[in-house]
Order: C-alpha cells, then sequence, then structure tokens
C-alpha cells in the first residue's frame, strides 16, 4: 500500500488519519466567514481545510433548471454563481492556513480553477461529479501533486477507469474517496465497507467523505476500516442559509469527531498480537498454576484429590495448569505446606 505526502504530512497506511474540514461554500460569499471557517478547522484540529472553486459556467448550461434535493426554487446556474470564491481570495486564504498551521485545499471543478489554486495547494481534490470528467482528472494529475478523488454516484468499472486515466499521466500519488452523494446521506446508504474493496482493488490509500448528519459514527467506522482520510462538511450554524449548511457539522461537532477519530486510532493500535505492557501485572497475578490443596507428606502420590489449579496471586508462577496431567500420579520430594506452589524441583 503506497503513502502519499501532503503538506508535512504521510497519508496511508500506518500513518494517522488526515482529516479535512470541508468548508466548502459555507462562506456564504463573504470573505470574513471564510476566515471564520478556517480558525474553527484549526481549533478542532483538522489537518486541513476545503473549499471549493468553481464558476458557474463551466458547471452547468444557464437552462440547467432547479435543482428538486435543494427545494430552492432559484435556478441552479443562479444558485452556484452566488457561490463562487472571488479569485483574490485564494492566496489570501492560503496565507491565512499557513498562520494557522492547516493545509490548504480546494477543489478545482474545471482546469482554470485547477490552474488559479496549483499554486497554493500541497494537494487537489476532484468532486465526485467531475470523476467521469476525464480531461479534467488528467489537466490535474499533470499537476504533478497528490490528487483525492472523490467515488460518488460512481460503480466500481468507473472508479477503475478514472484510476486508469489518472496513473497514465505519470502521477502515482492518488488518494480515493469512498463517498455517498445524497445530502444529508443516510446510514445505511454509506457502505463503509468499500474503502476496503477500493484499497484492495487499487492498492492506494482510501479515505471517506462523509455527507451523513451524525458527526461521529460514520468517521470512527470508516477509520476502523481503514480510511486513511476523512473530510466532512461543516459549518458556523446549521440554520444559516445556503445549500450546505444544512447536513454538515457545527464547530463542537467538527472537534468532537476529531477528537474521537484519535481516540478511534489509539484503540485500534498494532495488528500484532502481543501482550501489553499495561497488562503485566495482571497477567502475572491472575494467571494459573498449579497448587497444593492441604498438605502433602514425603513420599506421597499426588492426585486430583491435593493438586489443584489456582491463581497465582501475589506467588511468582509455578507449573502451568497444561503441566497437571504430568505431575499426577508422581510422588513429593519433600513434606509440602498447605496452599504452596508446585515445581519439578518437589517431585520424584
Amino acid at each position: 500500500m503506497r503513502t502519499v505526502q501532503i503538506g508535512a504530512r504521510r497519508v496511508g497506511d500506518g500513518q494517522p488519519c488526515y482529516v479535512i474540514a470541508e468548508a466548502g461554500s459555507n462562506h456564504n460569499g463573504q470573505f470574513e466567514l471564510a476566515v471564520r471557517l478556517i480558525d474553527v478547522a484549526a481549533e478542532a484540529g483538522a489537518d486541513a481545510v476545503k473549499f471549493q472553486v468553481f464558476k458557474a459556467h463551466r458547471l452547468y448550461p444557464r437552462n440547467a433548471g432547479i435543482s428538486g434535493y435543494l427545494n430552492d426554487p432559484t435556478p441552479i446556474f443562479d444558485v452556484i454563481r452566488a457561490m463562487e470564491i472571488p479569485d483574490d481570495w485564494i492566496p489570501r486564504l492560503a496565507a491565512h492556513c499557513g498562520e494557522r498551521r492547516l493545509d490548504f485545499l480546494a477543489s478545482a471543478f474545471d482546469e482554470e480553477s485547477t490552474d488559479l489554486i496549483a499554486p497554493y495547494v500541497p494537494a487537489f481534490k476532484v468532486a465526485s461529479y467531475e470523476m467521469t470528467h476525464l480531461p479534467l482528472v488528467r489537466h490535474t494529475a499533470l499537476k504533478g501533486k497528490p490528487v483525492i478523488i472523490s467515488t460518488g454516484t460512481a460503480n466500481l468499472d468507473e472508479v477503475g477507469d478514472t484510476v486508469r486515466a489518472f496513473v497514465d499521466t505519470g502521477n502515482r500519488d492518488l488518494v480515493l474517496m469512498q463517498c455517498t452523494a445524497a445530502y444529508p446521506a443516510p446510514l445505511n446508504a454509506l457502505h463503509l465497507r468499500a474503502i476496503g474493496t477500493l484499497r484492495e482493488r487499487f492498492g492506494v490509500p482510501v479515505g471517506l467523505s462523509d455527507h451523513s448528519s451524525d458527526p461521529v459514527l460514520a468517521p470512527i467506522l470508516a477509520v476502523a476500516c481503514g480510511a486513511s482520510v476523512v473530510e466532512k462538511h461543516f459549518t458556523l450554524d446549521r440554520g444559516m442559509a445556503g445549500p450546505d449548511h444544512r447536513f454538515a457539522i457545527e464547530p463542537e461537532e467538527l472537534a468532537l469527531m476529531i477528537r474521537r477519530i484519535r481516540d478511534a486510532e489509539e484503540a485500534l493500535g498494532s495488528p500484532e498480537k502481543r501482550t501489553s505492557a499495561i497488562e503485566a501485572e495482571l497477567r502475572a497475578f491472575a494467571r494459573r498454576s498449579l497448587f497444593t490443596r492441604g498438605e502433602i507428606r514425603a513420599g506421597e502420590l499426588l492426585n486430583p484429590l491435593n493438586v489443584v489449579v489456582l491463581r497465582n496471586g501475589a506467588h511468582a508462577g509455578g507449573l502451568s495448569p497444561d503441566q497437571l496431567s504430568i505431575v499426577l500420579g508422581k510422588r513429593a520430594l519433600r513434606d509440602l505446606a498447605e496452599d504452596s506452589l508446585l515445581r519439578m524441583e518437589d517431585l520424584e
């Protein structure tokens, strides 16, 4: 399994989960709000904050109509145009991310937007609906930086087409994201086991772009399933106007999510089955050995009535329980007091 370098972080197997706080378009066209979103992501402990960079005329025709899921009578072209980030925001937002020790990321939805953000991002993001836009995938890959690609709405064959188009450019620094394109996505549609399928099939780090409303459940389960990246939309207030606020998590939920991800990583620990240092005391105290039941005289035969398997307690360990069949029928070499540990040197 490959790892990918994003900024100062290695991303992939054996590395801490890379957490992307997805600000998206939740800036509502206000630069000060975008800056506050960066601050919230930093305070929550995220690794990166991500925005979306697009132009309405490169996403939809003017007569594209109305989107049903938004429940908004405004034509989708006008909705998108209202959410555009001005070009001059990009270096300013990137600089503020640097001040807050966050990676600045952005989803670019067309080639010109990719070119615009290229000097400022350590990695690119290709959104789910753009993953089949193979000219854009190739254009992004040829920038020579890592690329994170979401796979919402796609089947495995379509993901394969995208991966082939990407690696054919010579760029191998790819991260795939399991994603369900529903807003919010119900838990029974997340299919987190697909994270393992994508890892095994394509041999690249895989993460989760989570659109569910719960701030904790899916991200923690994703980490348990091997996710190297978790991306989650957040907002200052779900009650704000705008299409992406209602399914985003709020600042305290973002902080909780990241804390629980780190807790989950600690709990997952190492795949090696071994005795932990923290178990050493109880391993010695509560494991069992062979003890005398009552006093045993020299020359007396050991039998099930005078030998018992007990926990060691404060005694140093003696003969182990699996040696019971060897001990029974032997004679004691010396007098043995009640509740004594049995040792081989005590027996004929």
